[in-house]
């Protein structure tokens, strides 16, 4: 997609852009007719997936900018790679997040800090930053949250917490940009096979049996995902099952619901 005459290129951001559901929205993306700008940390990664795009017939390779989100200097690296391929940004996807399992007192302190780094801080700065760009282009934002910001995660604690604070914040923004032309959705996925279960210690199997039942794959999540964007959608729960968990959770008690995420979610 160009800038009117012609003269800067008009983006979609997708990060976290490497593989499961971010690799899945970028394939959307792009098939849709949208010029990408990926990220992620493994340029590797990012390379064979712009390659990819392009051999699917998009109009222009991807930019690929590898960074890593969780760094205090991200956003402005990443605004400044795009300044120099003459980028604006009309679609931000929110993408990027990580979790670890496990109690918060064994958990190394560092790393827990690392998520609120990336799920929280990252994503707000990000929209910050180019939010004007998106407001003058009457755009979108996708943030990627979790059926888990609609309940606490007990063992896993700082990933629920951090996905509770996207929901509220992509809502609120949904209703200021409402009225500027800009589309703002959340994307609340349940479980999904991807790089996050290893990285995060979550196993989809034994005391996850439930969580097989409610397994929507990466790519349908990311058909939803843009489909409810485009149709101004500020929640998107892809899945039946998870739409019942999430609307179980509005009524069960609090203490029952903490126990049975805390069961879920326990390793030993």
């Amino acid at each position: 997609m160009t800038a009117a005459g012609g003269k800067r290129r008009r983006v979609a951001i997708v990060t976290g852009a490497s593989e499961g559901i971010g690799a899945e929205l970028a394939r959307v993306f792009a098939a849709k007719g949208h010029d990408l700008a990926l990220v992620a940390r493994r340029a590797d990664r990012l390379e064979a997936l712009a390659e990819e795009i392009v051999a699917q017939g998009a109009a222009s390779r991807p930019l690929v900018v590898a960074l890593d989100l969780g760094a205090a200097d991200a956003v402005e690296a990443l605004a400044k790679a795009l300044d120099a391929e003459e980028a604006r940004v009309e679609v931000l996807v929110n993408n990027a997040g990580f979790g670890v399992v496990g109690p918060v007192e064994k958990l190394d302190p560092a790393e827990q800090l690392a998520i609120i780094d990336v799920n929280v801080r990252a994503l707000t700065a990000l929209t910050l930053r180019f939010l004007p760009e998106i407001v003058a282009n009457q755009g979108a934002i996708m943030n990627v949250a979790s059926i888990a910001a609609f309940m606490p995660g007990p063992n896993f604690a700082i990933y629920y917490a951090s996905k509770a604070y996207v929901l509220p914040f992509s809502e609120s923004l949904a209703h200021e940009l409402r009225p500027r032309g800009v589309k703002v959705s959340c994307l609340c996925p349940g479980p999904v096979e991807t790089g996050f279960q290893a990285r995060s210690g979550f196993e989809l199997e034994g005391k996850m049996a439930l969580a097989r039942l409610a397994l929507v794959s990466a790519a349908e999540v990311a058909r939803q995902g843009y489909d409810g964007l485009m149709a101004g959608r500020r929640v998107i729960v892809p899945g039946i099952v998870n739409k019942i968990i999430v609307l179980v959770a509005r009524f069960v008690p609090r203490g029952w619901l903490m126990s049975l995420t805390a069961a879920a979610l326990d390793r030993r």
